[in-house]
């Protein structure tokens, strides 16, 4: 296993584990585990029992043409959850930039039989924002490396109502009493399956506040669990298939703000205004990414709007699996082969 840290003012804030360790059938790739609160307050999970495919922060897809980049069973079509050998893996291509807070990488994303489907540039940075909050960048652009159209599923594009996940996501640690925020209400239902300029998962210790870096990631639905785990994930293809032409890539941005102690809607909503502004076109140039254009708000971050989209229900479990009725384990990623079932 091959890690890189983050660092702000000494202390490290995450680590960013770039040539992991991990069995195929958990399509392995590079995440963000350990992320830490500026008081070192644990903040994701990674190779949970309950699902031992997801890890920390990181980019996943379900379903590109067929082959499985999230790991463990995919949502096959008027049959369900299922074991696949179509397990892909991103692997390290090479570093373009690495320190000063920053890592930028590319990617290459193979399917199972070791041909290259897609390239990918990654940009993680961080910057402290106060004594008590930090904020994690995370830039992915996926450019489709072949001949053919590609095809980007989630299971609920499959037929799972709900489960709309793929793109960026976290997995949150096991805790009691998380509680949801975002603009539209307090709880998970609100702001499934629909945009909004922040979602923030509160606990007495730490607070995670997620929120669209850019035009293009503010149109995306969010996907959020709290019942049988903690997860927020940005959808790119929710409900229905997103065809990426030869040569055509994705590009999303999603900015992580990492507090200590709980924090309310209010105090959330004016983190995400103060960390916007600035935060769509820093350093975009540089980087290579296009700047939000359409429906960036003034402080920033995108203005979103929910166009009236459907709210799947709270407690919908992911691949049609039901909660787990153990407590979920986490921890430093020891990992280990998944279980048959």
């Amino acid at each position: 296993m091959s890690a890189e840290a983050l660092r702000l003012g000494g202390r490290e804030v995450a680590v960013y584990v770039w040539q992991p360790e991990a069995p195929a059938s958990s399509s392995p790739r590079p995440f963000l585990h350990p992320v830490r609160t500026l008081a070192g307050r644990t903040v994701t999970d990674a190779v949970p029992v309950s699902h031992p495919h997801q890890f920390g922060i990181g980019v996943a897809y379900p379903d590109i043409h067929g082959v499985n980049f999230w790991g463990g069973r995919t949502f096959v079509s008027g049959h369900g959850p299922a074991w696949l050998d179509n397990h892909g893996s991103q692997r390290h291509e090479r570093w373009e930039r690495r320190g000063g807070g920053e890592l930028a990488h590319s990617l290459r994303w193979l399917g199972p039989d070791e041909r290259m489907l897609l390239r990918e540039r990654r940009v993680i940075g961080c910057e402290q924002v106060s004594g008590s909050v930090w904020s994690l960048s995370v830039r992915s652009r996926l450019a489709n490396v072949t001949d053919r159209p590609l095809e980007v599923r989630s299971p609920a594009a499959n037929g799972r109502v709900g489960a709309g996940y793929g793109g960026f996501f976290w997995r949150g640690p096991a805790v009691s009493g998380a509680t949801v925020l975002s603009p539209a209400g307090t709880g998970v239902e609100p702001v499934h399956g629909h945009r909004a300029e922040w979602v923030a998962v509160a606990v007495a210790d730490w607070t995670m506040v997620f929120a669209p870096g850019d035009a293009d990631t503010a149109r995306d639905r969010w996907f959020v669990r709290a019942r049988d785990y903690l997860g927020v994930g940005s959808s790119v293809a929710w409900n229905a298939p997103l065809v990426l032409q030869p040569g055509e890539e994705i590009a999303r941005h999603v900015v992580a703000l990492i507090a200590d102690g709980a924090l309310n809607a209010d105090s959330a909503a004016k983190l995400v205004a103060e960390i916007g502004r600035g935060a769509a076109s820093d350093d975009v140039a540089d980087h290579g990414l296009p700047a939000a254009a359409d429906g960036v708000a003034e402080g920033g971050l995108p203005a979103v709007a929910d166009h009236g989209l459907p709210a799947a229900a709270d407690g919908m479990a992911e691949r049609g699996l039901p909660a787990a009725d153990r407590p979920v384990v986490g921890g430093a990623p020891g990992f280990h082969s998944l279980p048959v079932a």
